[in-house]
């Protein structure tokens, strides 16, 4: 194991720096701590003395800024105050919800549950465009000042740099490659120049593990990657299947968002588009993160020649669906 790998940032985050942590908020814990699923960040649930128990959320280290993280809470807490199902961090008396701690920034929020959407279950998609609606219609008050926007650059250029520059393609597989992403990047520039839209705040990473239904409602969950950009992108990850599937899903979706808000019909363009967003940004955010030891442990099929062979048909068949016709609402 390499130094690197031995001295992660989050070795210092012991069991007890999280109860310590948290009781500096002013909160009691009972030493009862369970690690949740994040990779991106470390997340526990706590119990507390005489209170149900609270989810604790430390922030990467050097990934977003104070003013980012505090956007993110800001965002979070006007939709919950406007009575939108979201899972806001808790605030103090004097209304702080970014505590630090021993260099690690951190947030406390209240524990919820429930199970993932179906979306092949039309009643599921109709509230999810609903609930999606609603999100950016308050989204559209104003934009983000200090988090990033969701772009070609940042998401698809700076990606495949980092890969190439830090030597994570396989040799045998480089000239495929890096062909095909010149290609990939021709296309999406000339996709780009075509289609203009209007950014407003968005989740920014709406897929199903984000999301709970409980209750007979779903609330979201983590708003950790929120980020300025088009409707779309909250809404064409709730899509899958051949073509007249995802015209079918989108149609529910589109019905339950036209309730509360308006759907401007040349996003429609950037379906595809966003998703090879997602899939050159997956990867180079797993290549980003290698050096933290959960992450060889979480993703061990990850930087062999299998996946990136596997990773380069991918892009091949995404350089084909962004040259088909986009879909239409029924």
């Amino acid at each position: 194991m390499s130094n690197a790998m031995q001295n992660h940032p989050y070795d210092s985050l012991t069991p007890d720096t999280v109860l310590d942590a948290v009781e500096s908020a002013g909160m009691q814990t009972d030493a009862r701590m369970l690690a949740l699923n994040s990779y991106e960040n470390r997340v526990y649930q706590v119990g507390l003395e005489e209170d149900v128990p609270v989810i604790a959320k430390f922030y990467r280290p050097d990934r977003w800024t104070r003013q980012q993280i505090q956007e993110e809470h800001d965002f979070t807490l006007e939709l919950a105050d406007n009575e939108l199902p979201v899972v806001a961090p808790l605030r103090q008396d004097n209304g702080q919800t970014l505590h630090e701690y021993q260099g690690f920034l951190f947030s406390l929020s209240p524990r919820r549950g429930g199970h993932a959407p179906e979306l092949d279950n039309p009643e599921h998609l109709f509230q999810l465009g609903r609930l999606m609606g609603r999100i950016h219609k308050m989204g559209e008050v104003q934009r983000f000042t200090h988090r990033p926007s969701i772009t070609l650059q940042r998401f698809v250029k700076d990606g495949i740099a980092y890969l190439l520059d830090n030597q994570f393609i396989p040799e045998p597989l480089l000239p495929a490659y890096t062909t095909l992403t010149a290609d990939l990047v021709k296309k999406l520039e000339q996709i780009q120049s075509l289609y203009d839209y209007h950014p407003i705040r968005l989740h920014g990473d709406a897929h199903c593990g984000n999301i709970l239904w409980r209750d007979e409602y779903f609330h979201f969950v983590d708003f950790d990657d929120c980020v300025n950009g088009p409707a779309i992108q909250d809404l064409w990850m709730f899509l899958s299947g051949d073509r007249n599937h995802q015209i079918s899903q989108l149609s529910e979706l589109m019905n339950g968002y036209g309730e509360f808000n308006d759907f401007n019909p040349v996003e429609l363009n950037l379906i595809e588009y966003f998703r090879t967003l997602r899939i050159i940004h997956y990867s180079a955010w797993l290549a980003r993160r290698w050096d933290d030891p959960a992450f060889p442990m979480a993703f061990p099929w990850f930087n062999t020649e299998r996946y990136w062979a596997d990773h380069i048909l991918e892009l091949r068949e995404q350089l084909a669906s962004l040259n088909e016709p986009v879909l239409t609402l029924m």
